[in-house]
């Protein structure tokens, strides 16, 4: 086990690998698995952990209970949409009505 650092020369960032060697019966060589301990701090050289996406741990937020203005809006929409639906549902019905009618003539 050992310690590699790694420079990125796209983002200008220093990483620190934990590396550990296991050797492969199947290729018959040894082999390296690394693990990401963090970044390397440029000013102190301290490693500074990360999770390997470059993103900051999650806070668990409580889930909100919908209030009665959330449920009215949802109901207003909602009948809207349905109104909407029917106004449709009845002009092609009309359409069909007359289209009917001039296939009978």
């Amino acid at each position: 086990m050992g310690i590699i650092k790694q420079y990125d020369k796209r983002s200008g960032i220093t990483y620190a690998y934990e590396s550990k060697a296991y050797w492969d019966p199947e290729k018959k060589m040894s082999r390296a698995k690394r693990t990401l301990l963090g970044r390397i701090d440029p000013e102190t050289g301290e490693i500074i952990p990360t999770d390997g996406r470059n993103r900051k741990k999650k806070e668990e937020k409580p889930a909100a209970s919908p209030s009665p203005e959330d449920y009215k809006e949802m109901y207003e929409k909602l009948l809207k949409k349905y109104e909407a639906q029917e106004q449709i549902i009845k002009s092609l019905q009309d359409k069909i009505s007359k289209m009917e009618s001039k296939e009978q003539q």
